[in-house]
């Protein structure tokens, strides 16, 4: 099978798909340093540049397409101008468009699977108008006459599903702190199968990859745990320190938790608006966040310079 990645950043579905036996042979990037990225890392893969020029009739046909299409207008942190009218948020559309071209230039064959990924925020935007259109969206490109209606209650669940004439779209929320990330962090991710209706095999029915199961110990254990068992570090009793890019200690600090972080905001820092988290452990207690004075325990999440 092979993949194109459109909004690809540094490569985050590119590395999922090689993974999985996948070939990554596209993707779509403007941002220079991810670029540097991916083709370091994936230097068959071939770049296509600004998604407003791509003409998905006249690219190489993929079996799987996967995006994370610009959230910033849908994000309960912004203004929330909408899929429609914001000028970031609005690119979902040429990625369905490219898909569309690719559609009728292959007879229907390519792509067979699509995968989105955005934020919560995507299920209240415009009062969960913004979510449906992404639905009837994706749904046209397989049947060009669906009508997706809104839920009965007006609030969109969770996880969901839609199945069609030969076509199926399901949809559910993961939540970082339960992937081995010390941070609440709510994420969309989409699975349409285009031609089928496996959509919900892909999504819902796991063989081994770990879901949100439980917490079974108590928050300081469980949060020492995680860390370790993602970063390889760990000596000790366990608290995050979080903190925003471009403040002082003081006025930056979001706090320290014994849990997971909540979901980090961003701040200007220099050319980076990439927010901090330090994760220190020490056994005697904690007075300051330092990637480097935890005798080498320190662990950041985010851009700038350790």
């Amino acid at each position: 099978m092979k993949l194109g990645s459109l909004f690809d950043g540094s490569g985050g579905f590119p590395l999922a798909g090689a993974l999985c036996g996948i070939e990554p042979v596209w993707a779509s990037e403007i941002e220079p340093y991810p670029i540097r990225v991916t083709t370091q890392r994936f230097p068959r893969m071939k770049h296509l540049g600004d998604i407003t020029k791509i003409d998905g009739g006249k690219i190489e046909p993929v079996d799987v397409i996967t995006f994370g299409s610009p959230c910033q207008d849908l994000s309960v942190a912004g203004k929330r101008a909408g899929i429609h009218n914001g000028a970031r948020s609005s690119l979902f559309f040429h990625a369905v468009r490219i898909m569309k071209e690719m559609r009728e230039a292959t007879n229907g064959v390519y792509p067979r699977i699509v995968i989105w990924e955005n934020v919560h925020g995507a299920f209240s935007s415009n009062g969960g108008e913004d979510f449906r259109a992404v639905l009837q969206a994706l749904c046209e490109i397989a049947d060009g006459g669906a009508d997706v209606p809104r839920p009965a209650k007006g609030k969109w669940g969770g996880a969901g599903a839609i199945v069609g004439d030969g076509y199926s779209i399901v949809w559910r929320t993961y939540d970082a702190q339960y992937w081995g990330v010390p941070q609440r962090r709510r994420r969309i991710y989409l699975v349409a199968d285009l031609g089928g209706e496996r959509a919900g095999e892909i999504l819902f029915e796991r063989e081994s990859v770990r879901g949100n199961s439980a917490q079974g110990r108590e928050a300081r254990e469980g949060t020492a745990d995680h860390a370790e068992g993602s970063a390889g570090r760990g000596c000790g009793d366990g608290v995050i320190a979080t903190f925003m890019g471009g403040q002082g200690a003081r006025a930056g600090s979001i706090a320290y938790s014994e849990e997971a972080s909540p979901t980090l905001r961003s701040a200007p820092s220099g050319t980076n608006t990439t927010p901090d988290v330090v994760y220190c452990l020490q056994g005697n207690g904690i007075d300051r966040a330092d990637t480097a004075g935890c005798n080498g325990c320190g662990w950041r999440i985010g851009g700038g310079t350790p």
